[in-house]
């Protein structure tokens, strides 16, 4: 039985407010694509922004109840499929692959209504009971939050595929960024290999600025704040810093965007670790 007392509880009408926003947030990107646009490749290895858009749909309409377009024995192997989600992925993913624009708009269009009708019809109770999540057992408010991150970043997946920057602050993004904080330890001590005593700050610019802090005492976790100067601190823009958080980039390739003070091999080697969420 999940012990409720380590639930993480959220207020239900404003995540559910920026969880439809953010719903409504791409379904007006989509309005605006081209055909060809649909199928410019994403950041996200073997999809395309029609393949992005066919997995949101999936994932609400699996909420929904609604099962795959394709059975599991339909989906070819494919390098990008490492796990069993991403197999599941993938039977709504080819499963759409012909649709046309026209119908992939209306497909997600009725799926986001469904899921905006659902919530609407929620207590704070239902908000905060116990669920099965991404992220393990949790409350089902926590799996709303993980469902705004992925919509978040999708959302400008598509964004960077078709070249049409968007608003990166906000309601919306102060959620994905408590996600991504929740993975910072992780990455900074398991991946990046921080040592014991150690700490790192990542000073970041732009639509999501503010300092984070990591202590490595026992083990890598954010802390409000340090006792003393960071071991090394990272200074980037926020629309880098989640876009090394979520692996769509190659951090190879944006060292020169980072500023790092202090231990300049700890901050590198942080820096290309950071991917932590795919």
């Amino acid at each position: 039985m999940t012990d409720t007392k380590k639930l993480t509880l959220l207020d239900r009408e404003p995540l559910t407010a920026a969880l439809v926003e953010q719903w409504e947030v791409i379904g007006t990107l989509l309005d605006d694509l081209s055909d060809a646009q649909w199928k410019t490749p994403s950041p996200l290895p073997g999809w395309s922004v029609q393949d992005v858009v066919s997995h949101l749909i999936g994932i609400e309409s699996m909420l929904e109840g609604i099962e795959p377009p394709l059975a599991e024995s339909q989906v070819p192997e494919q390098a990008h499929v490492r796990n069993p989600i991403g197999a599941f992925n993938e039977r709504w993913v080819l499963g759409l692959r012909d649709r046309s624009p026209a119908a992939m708009i209306e497909a997600y269009r009725e799926i986001t209504g469904r899921r905006t009708a659902a919530l609407a019809a929620m207590t704070q109770d239902d908000f905060d009971a116990p669920a099965l999540t991404p992220v393990g057992p949790e409350s089902y408010g926590r799996f709303m939050r993980t469902r705004l991150f992925d919509c978040w970043f999708h959302e400008h997946d598509i964004r960077d595929a078709i070249g049409a920057p968007g608003d990166e602050g906000g309601a919306r993004a102060e959620y994905v960024l408590a996600e991504l904080v929740g993975g910072l330890g992780f990455a900074v001590g398991k991946q990046g290999g921080a040592p014991q005593g150690s700490s790192v700050t990542f000073a970041l610019s732009g639509p999501l600025a503010r300092e984070l802090h990591v202590a490595v005492d026992g083990r890598a976790a954010v802390v409000p704040a340090l006792d003393g100067p960071a071991t090394t601190t990272l200074s980037l823009d926020s629309r880098l810093f989640t876009r090394l958080c979520g692996g769509r980039v190659d951090p190879a390739e944006h060292l020169g965007e980072i500023a790092v003070a202090g231990d300049e091999e700890l901050g590198r080697r942080v820096a290309t670790h950071l991917a932590f969420s795919i």
